[in-house]
């Protein structure tokens, strides 16, 4: 009879999660970076004590903001290309919802995190409980059940023993590299707090690897018939390929097989930026270089993409009506889009079997030749609107020069929304991989700060750089004071272009009237005129407030010695962006209005729907 031990739920729960283990580099570690905890009625008094019993094994980090919170354990996921990653646990009600929207940037991202949210009694003797919502019609619905559409796996737990199975469900969706994605376990309070006589192996030690599927011979003889077939083939490098960590095998098959590569903006650093078939950004946000070749490539290699819009332009970049997309990727949900030849595989293992079963064969030479030409003439353009200025607004192309030439490519740099996603996918020169961190694919604001402070937990020795703009650090700044705390320093770029400069970009574009994006625009008695350095300072930051390029070069170099979170703020041009590269992106315009410049724009946006090709 096997040997049991009488715990309640929490306390089985943190103690499974600190016996899993996971291998990197040879050595075996935890798999769980820690917990972050914003206790509340609900999980101060199950989870709480039982996470206090496994501090030493399983540290828990208290925030600010439940959202934030889980930024930070999402970007600590991303930052570890998904082989570590974290818990994060709240009180019910209004603490577990706020963590909702994190919920739903780590499913469409496939990123790893495990959300704890606190829940109403099992029992329902005292129901109506503080802060519980009722359902008229359902007596098993709670807020809770918000997390079960931007959730890879939902289970609520009932019953102590409940834990046992969803736990181990948890963790096969946690580090499978197919289905990874968010995972739920919604504890009922009570039960949190309930007893149970577990089986002392559910508490083993467990290392968990990472899986690597290799493609079907059907598959790949299909893939590699149809590249050596091409005259123009083109790689496009999704986030999958740093996930895999198969930025060496992407190097060694495009160098063999001569094939150039762009990168999605989570792709972005699968090669270094001066790799010489390395085209950089596709898309939406993408430089010329890459764009022109995507609008003639008759083979499209897809790795580890979902091929959003943004890559995609909409489905209007890849104009040779006789091209072939390739998608290589370890979910078939992804490998099949767009009437791809599906290759499901790991990003590693794919290009390897590919780059074996190609060897000897070559993209023609005068196309590999033409990319290059191309890289060189996008160069020049970027080193222009990146030089340096004394303009009093300098745009955000010019702050980026500035931050890339007083920090290097040795940088961790991360960004999220607005302007700034558009102009560092194509002007930022990242260096090793991993080291461009952009959260766009739900491109979400407020990201920035946490997911640095996630980041900087994850590379505790490396500088992590955030660069934000006035709209988002407004929406969430609060874990500068966690970092603070925690004596994990960030450098904080902040640019202020007072108010939603990006979004008044697109506004304008679509023949809108300024309105209600930036401050001077929207209904107001008093303008505003927020001294961002003083609040920063004003949460233990070191912090100033810059007046030109050439000061924030200075400041920049400062704050590489600082030993704490720097915040480094500078009035930017709301108007500006780089009109070199990019592609037009499908934003409805209405088709009837009583202003001339709507009218306009949408005859404007007819004539660029006809270039979009009619996907699945």
């Amino acid at each position: 009879m096997s040997k049991t031990i009488r715990l309640t739920m929490a306390q089985a729960l943190t103690r499974f999660l600190s016996r899993q283990m996971t291998e990197i580099d040879g050595r075996t570690v935890p798999i769980f970076g820690g917990v972050w905890a914003i206790f509340g009625h609900g999980n101060v008094a199950g989870i709480g004590e039982a996470l206090y019993q496994v501090r030493d094994e399983l540290p828990t980090f208290r925030a600010h903001n439940e959202q934030a919170m889980a930024h930070a354990a999402i970007a600590y996921g991303k930052a570890n290309f998904r082989r570590r990653f974290m818990a994060a646990t709240s009180s019910i009600g209004p603490g577990a919802l706020n963590m909702v929207t994190a919920a739903a940037l780590a499913h469409v991202n496939r990123l790893p995190v495990l959300f704890l949210p606190g829940d109403v009694f099992a029992n329902r003797i005292p129901d109506p409980v503080l802060q519980q919502a009722e359902d008229f019609s359902d007596g098993t619905a709670t807020v809770n059940d918000c997390f079960r559409p931007v959730s890879r796996y939902f289970d609520r737990i009932t019953r102590p023993e409940q834990i046992i199975p969803a736990l181990s469900r948890a963790m096969q969706v946690l580090t499978d590299p197919a289905d990874c994605g968010p995972v739920t376990l919604s504890l009922c309070q009570d039960v949190q707090a309930e007893a149970y006589d577990y089986p002392e192996s559910f508490f083993a030690e467990r290392v968990w690897r990472q899986r690597r599927p290799r493609p079907d011979r059907g598959e790949l003889a299909a893939a590699v018939t149809a590249l050596k077939g091409a005259r123009k083939p083109l790689i496009i490098a999704g986030g999958g390929v740093l996930y895999s960590q198969a930025s060496d095998e992407l190097a060694t098959f495009v160098e063999g097989a001569g094939i150039p590569v762009c990168e999605t903006q989570g792709g972005k650093s699968s090669l270094p930026d001066d790799h010489k078939l390395n085209m950089a950004a596709v898309g939406v946000t993408g430089t010329s270089a890459a764009n022109r070749l995507a609008e003639e490539a008759d083979v499209v290699l897809a790795i580890g993409t979902r091929l959003q819009d943004f890559t995609t332009g909409s489905w209007a970049l890849f104009k040779n009506s006789g091209k072939t997309i390739i998608g290589l990727n370890v979910q078939p949900f992804d490998a099949g889009k767009h009437r791809a030849l599906p290759l499901v595989a790991d990003a590693a293992e794919g290009l390897a079997e590919l780059g074996a079963a190609l060897k000897g064969w070559k993209a023609p030479a005068a196309w590999t030749d033409n990319a290059a030409s191309g890289k060189k003439a996008w160069q020049a353009e970027a080193a222009k609107v990146t030089a340096s200025t004394n303009a009093a607004f300098p745009s955000d192309a010019q702050v980026i020069g500035a931050v890339q030439r007083a920090m290097g490519s040795g940088v961790t740099l991360l960004h999220a929304a607005g302007g700034l996603p558009g102009e560092l996918h194509k002007l930022w020169q990242a260096g090793a991989p991993g080291s461009y961190h952009a959260e766009y694919g739900f491109s979400t604001m407020g990201y920035e700060i946490a997911g640095g402070l996630g980041t900087k937990m994850a590379k505790p020795n490396e500088e992590v750089v955030v660069m934000i703009g006035d709209g988002s650090y407004l929406m969430l700044n609060s874990e500068i004071a966690t970092s603070v705390m925690l004596g994990l320093k960030l450098t904080i770029v902040l640019l202020d272009n007072r108010g939603f400069g990006c979004i008044n970009r697109l506004q304008m574009a679509t023949g809108g009237a300024n309105f209600n994006n930036l401050l001077k625009d929207s209904r107001h008695e008093i303008l505003p005129d927020v001294d961002f350095a003083a609040h920063a300072a004003s949460m233990g930051a070191l912090s100033e407030k810059v007046s030109s390029i050439a000061g924030l070069e200075t400041a920049l170099a400062q704050a590489k010695k600082n030993d704490r979170t720097t915040v480094l703020v500078i009035d930017t041009d709301p108007l500006v962006s780089t009109d070199a590269g990019g592609h037009w992106w499908d934003v409805a315009v209405p088709e009837v209005s009583a202003r001339p410049q709507v009218n306009a724009a949408r005859k404007a946006y007819d004539e660029k729907r006809r270039m979009q090709s009619v996907g699945d």
